[in-house]
């Protein structure tokens, strides 16, 4: 057994993570149609579901879906992506022009504050005689 005190613990694979399972609405439909040709109450119900590798949530779930809107419903949802790449560019363009304005504003001030000093007022050490 190797422990972290005795030598380096490698790092586990991250390619190796679990990732969230898909089922196609084909697959969806034959596990229905075989889970409920099997009579009520029975164990081959949940031979089946172990055997697949399925919770009897995704049974009461697809059924649902099932009965709510056919195969569209068995269909696996895609999420749509929150911003389009356009619109992420946009955003990051607007939020580097306000931090820009920003931080411009008290540098204009300086400058119109320097600009009236210097065309009102001479100093007295310029002055010609």
């Amino acid at each position: 057994m190797t422990r972290a005190h005795d030598e380096a613990v490698e790092e586990p694979d991250p390619a190796a993570r679990a990732k969230r399972r898909t089922y196609t609405a084909e697959y969806k439909a034959r596990i229905l149609a075989e889970y409920e040709s099997l009579p009520d109450h029975s164990p081959e119900r949940g031979g089946l579901v172990r055997r697949e590798g399925l919770y009897s949530s995704h049974i009461a779930e697809w059924r649902k879906a099932r009965d709510a809107a056919a195969m569209e419903g068995l269909a696996p949802k895609t999420r749509k992506p929150r911003w389009s790449a356009e619109e992420v560019a946009l955003e990051n363009l607007r939020q580097r022009n306000e931090r820009l304005e920003a931080e411009s504003r008290p540098l204009r001030r300086a400058l119109r504050w320097f600009g009236r000093r210097s065309a009102g007022v001479r100093s007295p050490r310029t002055r010609r005689a």
